[in-house]
């Protein structure tokens, strides 16, 4: 599997060097792999703040205060829009929010670096029809494969 990661930095607040990209990238990678995704995929990953993130939860969630990560799909997965067999899967825009990802891992008490793959395997999922919001089954579904992808991701 071939997978491009477009990055974009709106913030100015972290350094969003080469280690936090790998790391994304290495996350957003195993997610796939973890749960069977075949062919080539293509994502989009933004670093914001928490205002800019705020922003964006209250345009598309209607929640007015910053949150860690959003995730756009391009498809629904669960109810049949996939992508086509043989094409690269355009498989939607994940937002981190740098400011959250810092104050995160110091209440956790785990690496920056961690908590980005951390939140970036949590929006993968998104991306590939998991929901965590619909019911607690599904939530306990989504976190238990978090958990079972994070193990085999070595960020210290």
């Amino acid at each position: 599997m071939k997978l491009k990661v477009l990055f974009r930095d709106d913030q100015n607040k972290i350094k969003a060097g080469c280690p936090l990209k790998r790391a994304v990238r290495n996350a957003a990678r195993r997610a796939l792999t973890e749960e069977g995704f075949e062919g080539n995929a293509e994502l989009s990953v933004t670093f914001t703040d928490d205002e800019g993130i705020r922003l964006l939860n209250r345009e598309f969630r209607e929640k007015d205060a910053p949150t860690d990560v959003l995730s756009f799909p391009m498809y629904s997965m669960k109810d049949g829009d996939v992508p086509v067999a043989g094409e690269v899967a355009v498989l939607g825009d994940v937002v981190l929010s740098l400011e959250r990802v810092g104050i995160q891992a110091k209440e956790i008490g785990h690496s920056f670096l961690r908590e980005a793959s951390f939140l970036t395997v949590h929006s993968v999922l998104h991306l590939l029809g998991y929901d965590h919001e619909t019911s607690p089954e599904d939530e306990e579904m989504m976190f238990s494969r978090q958990r079972e992808i994070m193990k085999g991701i070595k960020v210290k």
